[in-house]
């Protein structure tokens, strides 16, 4: 077995929540990859909490500008080393200024939006005394007729855009029709969603959850030939956890976000779309 060291223990410990002892093991049968270990111990079912197998410790703040009539919207993500600085206020109007600059400006990538917002940058730098820096950032610009909402959540460290189209450009100004919008953004911040629904999940992903729970059925010695049975379970189950449309809602489990948004389309006499969603929580990879 591959040695490992003590670094790279701790951190699968963290990501995972598994005993030291079987990280380590892990790790070792797994040859160092970090990957693979987490793998391996949520086949195991060692892993205590595999939503957490990105969990970070940057800080920071997510930052969002709204267009006044919903039509656009910016998010932006800004880092710093620690909580109390983000906590303030010349952070905090950093965060807001970046999303703005990111809103008007509409940047290419990441290495233009640092040239926009270097100088300020820089300068807080210089003033608060931590190293800081500009990561992932978002812009939408709906199509009509839609909406996009926004939602930071309390702490600021997970921001959410999401776009919801209509057939009637009446629809949108509809009360009913606002208060989805906004739910929904709210369930993608809560719920962890990472694809609106099963066709648009990375295939990669989808593959590497069917092969753990493969593994896994084998595993525990399961028949032969009710192991793709088992796995299709399972991946049925997956995809009502990380597709928004088949969460289900925060509010009121009984309910999928699907049949939430049926349920408001028969109200209003009104087709409804959700269009697209980003979800960024801080300092986790893009």
């Amino acid at each position: 077995m591959a040695e490992v060291s003590a670094t790279l223990v701790k951190e699968l410990r963290d990501r995972t929540g598994a005993g030291m002892m079987d990280c380590k093991k892990a790790l070792q049968e797994c040859d160092g990859s970090m990957e693979d270990a987490i793998d391996l111990l949520r086949r195991k079912g060692l892993s205590k909490a595999a939503k957490k197998a990105g969990r970070v410790t940057s800080e920071g703040l997510i930052g969002v500008k709204n267009a006044p009539d919903n039509s656009a919207a910016a998010l932006v993500e800004v880092l710093c080393e620690t909580d109390f600085v983000a906590r303030g206020d010349l952070f905090k109007a950093f965060a807001a200024a970046a999303a703005e600059k990111v809103f008007i400006n509409r940047p290419a990538d990441a290495e233009a939006l640092a040239v926009l917002v270097g100088d300020e940058l820089n300068s807080l730098i210089a003033t608060l005394g931590e190293n800081m820096s500009v990561g992932r950032f978002v812009f939408y610009e709906a199509g009509q007729p839609g909406l996009i909402d926004s939602y930071v959540h309390s702490n600021g460290k997970i921001g959410v855009l999401v776009e919801l189209g209509a057939g009637k450009a009446a629809t949108l100004k509809r009360p009913e029709f606002l208060e989805l919008a906004h739910n929904l953004a709210m369930q993608a911040a809560a719920s962890g969603a990472v694809a609106l629904d099963r066709d648009s999940l990375d295939p990669a992903l989808l593959e590497r959850e069917r092969e753990i729970y493969r593994q896994k059925t084998l595993d525990e010695g399961k028949p032969a030939n009710i192991v793709d049975k088992i796995v299709e379970g399972g991946i049925q189950k997956f995809c009502r956890e990380v597709c928004l449309l088949e969460q289900a809602y925060i509010r009121d489990d009984k309910l999928t976000i699907r049949n939430l948004i049926n349920a408001c389309a028969k109200t209003l006499g009104d087709g409804i779309t959700v269009r697209r969603f980003t979800r960024v929580r801080l300092g986790e990879n893009g």
